[in-house]
């Protein structure tokens, strides 16, 4: 018989609550998934979307519970501790891309693989990691002409695709989006997704994915709701998930 594969994220009782807030911002008690599942995380403003991401970045610890990745408390790692792990481990998807306007698209993807040795050394398999950033630019459709372009003079559309191509090279086993479909039409929103997905899969990576547009929800293996906190009402009702 065949175990279980270990889940890539678990959440054990996990409690959020800023420092003078009466109310927990997150609060959910069980949460895993295996690799290569996707989750779709959806909430109004101020529902504490990217405060869970961040808790999965190790940015944040919890007030209470438990946050395990590939098996490991975050709490266990000191602070560089868990840096380097989230170098080596995740890859991450900004609403505002974070790209360095003073590199070219390909020195943009590349980066990430400076701060991990593990990454670099995934990347460079076969072949050297410029080759394997260009491979990956490529699979995203973004013409070769422009690899070389700075990364300020490409299209918003353009310059997602970079910032999807550094989150994915040096193969993350967890890959985490936050709106980055937000300022992009119908359309363009849909063949994201469907490049999104396909590479993601490629990689088998285990993708978590913020949204406030619920017409992506149906993609996604899992769903979470996160409800806006009031402090005026009962905590037990002001938050939580519903899955």
């Amino acid at each position: 018989m065949t175990s279980s594969p270990q889940p890539v994220i678990s959440l054990e009782a996990i409690r959020f609550r800023w420092p003078g807030q009466s109310v927990d911002l997150i609060d959910i008690d069980e949460l895993s998934l295996k690799p290569g599942e996707h989750l779709f995380v959806r909430g109004a403003s101020g529902s504490g979307k990217t405060t869970l991401l961040n808790l999965l970045a190790g940015v944040h610890a919890p007030t209470d519970g438990v946050v395990r990745l590939l098996g490991t408390d975050l709490a266990d790692l000191s602070a560089s501790r868990r840096d380097q792990f989230r170098a080596d481990h995740l890859g991450v998807i900004f609403q505002q891309f974070n790209l360095l306007p003073y590199l070219t698209a390909l020195e943009n993807v590349t980066l990430s693989c400076a701060f991990s040795d593990r990454k670099s050394k995934r990347a460079g398999e076969g072949q050297d990691i410029t080759s394997t950033a260009r491979s990956l630019l490529d699979a995203l459709n973004l013409a070769g002409s422009l690899h070389d372009a700075p990364v300020n003079k490409l299209s918003v559309g353009q310059q997602q695709r970079v910032a999807v191509a550094r989150a994915l090279i040096g193969g993350p086993e967890i890959l985490i989006a936050d709106e980055p479909t937000s300022a992009l039409d119908a359309d363009n929103r849909d063949r994201f997704m469907d490049l999104l997905f396909r590479e993601a899969e490629a990689q088998h990576c285990t993708l978590v994915f913020v949204s406030h547009d619920p017409q992506l929800a149906d993609r996604f293996d899992h769903q979470i709701s996160l409800r806006s906190v009031n402090d005026d009402m009962d905590p037990a009702q002001a938050t939580g998930v519903a899955l």
